[in-house]
């Protein structure tokens, strides 16, 4: 069973969302945060969610400004507005009666969701999957338009099929973006998961982070797997150790 929703990002225009809802008893509910140009409905967000959801654990995903099903302009959006909207997606849940207990973020969205995770005091874990450890980490993505933005303020770029509008703002934002504080400061169980033949954000990326992070904090290696999880069961078996790490910390009172 899943859920269509929507709510407002922290910038004003609508963002939206599926919740795929629980199966069996609930174990906890939790939002997922995809990578920097992806979607609620690639296939580590999708995939990963819908087997959390097989497990007990609600999740909503949500796509970001510009991107799917959501309005606004993806040149709008940095992150510091991922950050701020992962914190929107959770405000959600919880005007809902569905409080999210786990944040789940691949790519770039794993670096958002350790981010977001102080400023959600009912957050219990954080987990992981092929994370930066340094946001400005993306810009090996377009590196060949920077010169144009912050000479002209915007340039359209051509990735994975979409035209987005890449901006100065944006551009800067992601320099600027310290996630190795936010890291050391994280009050909250970490799980970092990655594969050793990641080839868009290499292996060292979880080393550093496992490093910087306070206990508890672990480490799972996910052999076999692509950056992207497509390859077959690879998503599903990252959402099942997850579901089984997540679980001492969902049953507290």
């Amino acid at each position: 069973m899943a859920e269509r929703v929507t709510f407002a990002s922290s910038t004003g225009p609508a963002l939206a969302g599926i919740i795929d809802e629980p199966e069996g008893e609930v174990r906890g509910w939790g939002v997922f945060v995809h990578g920097f140009t992806l979607g609620k409905d690639s296939p580590a967000a999708a995939r990963i969610s819908k087997q959390l959801a097989a497990e007990g654990i609600g999740m909503l995903r949500f796509d970001n400004l510009g991107l799917g099903d959501s309005e606004g302009d993806w040149g709008d959006g940095s992150f510091t507005i991922k950050v701020a909207d992962v914190v929107r997606a959770a405000e959600y849940m919880a005007s809902r009666g569905t409080p999210a207990d786990l944040l789940v973020g691949h790519s770039w969205g794993g670096a958002a969701a350790i981010a977001a995770a102080p400023e959600l005091p009912a957050v219990r874990a954080v987990a992981t999957v092929c994370a930066p450890f340094d946001p400005s980490h993306a810009e090996n993505h377009y590196d060949d338009l920077v010169d144009q933005v912050l000479e002209e303020g915007n340039a359209v770029w051509q990735v994975g099929g979409k035209r987005l509008n890449l901006k100065r703002g944006m551009v800067e934002d992601v320099r600027e973006a310290d996630l190795e504080h936010r890291i050391a400061e994280l009050d909250t169980p970490l799980m970092i998961m990655h594969s050793p033949t990641d080839q868009t954000v290499g292996i060292e990326n979880a080393s550093r982070i496992f490093a910087a992070a306070r206990h508890p904090r672990s480490f799972v290696s996910l052999e076999g797997s692509d950056h992207l999880l497509t390859r077959p069961g690879q998503a599903q078996r990252a959402a099942r150790i997850i579901s089984a790490w997540a679980n001492q910390y969902l049953q507290q009172d």
